[in-house]
């Protein structure tokens, strides 16, 4: 009777496709982020913003301050480097509403599979779910802000960003407390860690880009855009940090959630034996036969 070698190149040739695939969605955010940054330099190319380095702003330009000269650099509030505002009119708009589809489809792909890779790894629970729910509320709250530019739909506009940012900060939350409940490792604990930190910085950012943005100070109104960029940023580097547990997401993954819950033992067997992992031996008595 001869077994089969688990880990020949053959064997390993199949799970690449799936390392490949979960390492795929992990990166995704990090596109959706260098889309956002051209959006920026879109709107400063066709001078629909001021750049991040101006915090010289006018009433109108109808009078320039002394310090600025020429019309490309008049800036008033209606040019702060607000993300909304580098997508508010054409043709960044169009890029803008495309970005904010996309990745609130990214999103909801992302928040899925972290949901399926803990029912398979460990067991569903309240922290689970609610990191779901979050996050494809989160996902409902971007495609608002995309389709509905501030200029032209500013309530709508207002009510996705109410949406979407608060239950991103709280999906983090969720997420962090949720590495810490599973966490048994040292590399899973520095992760906890690490989403702490990630979390504490993003609620800081949020917390003052809402309260810069609602002072009448021109400072506080570019410090709030600044601040706002730094929250976006950390929330795509906190998605990223999901390459840590998808780098083990097998097929098993989506059909855990097939079946409403944890891999049975038959179907962990499987599992065990398709990752090159042991395979009992037959009895003497089927050897002979």
């Amino acid at each position: 009777m001869f077994q089969a070698d688990h880990h020949s190149p053959c064997a390993q040739e199949r799970q690449d496709p799936q390392m490949t695939e979960s390492l795929l969605h992990s990166t995704l955010p990090f596109s959706t982020w260098r889309k956002g940054t051209l959006k920026y330099v879109m709107a400063l190319y066709n001078q629909h913003v001021c750049p991040v380095d101006n915090w010289l702003y006018n009433q109108s330009c109808d009078k320039e301050l002394y310090l600025q000269s020429g019309p490309t650099l008049c800036c008033t509030l209606d040019n702060v480097p607000l993300i909304s505002k580098c997508g508010t009119l054409p043709p960044e708009s169009c890029f803008f509403s495309l970005i904010c589809s996309a990745g609130s489809f990214m999103v909801m792909a992302i928040v899925f599979l972290r949901y399926a890779h803990v029912i398979e790894k460990y067991q569903n629970c309240v922290l689970n779910t609610a990191g779901l729910s979050t996050g494809w509320i989160c996902a409902a709250g971007l495609i608002m802000i995309g389709n509905f530019q501030v200029d032209n739909a500013k309530i709508l506009h207002y009510v996705g960003a109410g949406v979407a940012f608060p239950t991103s900060m709280l999906f983090v939350c969720l997420q962090s407390a949720l590495t810490y409940r599973l966490a048994k490792t040292q590399g899973e604990y520095s992760m906890a860690h690490l989403r702490l930190g990630m979390t504490l910085l993003a609620f800081i950012t949020l917390v003052l880009t809402g309260v810069f943005f609602i002072q009448e100070s021109f400072v506080l109104q570019h410090a709030s855009a600044i601040f706002e960029w730094v929250f976006c940023i950390i929330i795509m580097l906190f998605y990223g940090t999901f390459a840590f547990e998808f780098t083990s997401v097998t097929g098993d993954t989506v059909i855990v959630l097939a079946r409403g819950g944890a891999l049975g033992p038959n179907r962990r067997g499987h599992k065990v034996e398709s990752l090159g992992g042991p395979i009992p031996h037959p009895p003497e008595t089927m050897s002979m036969l």
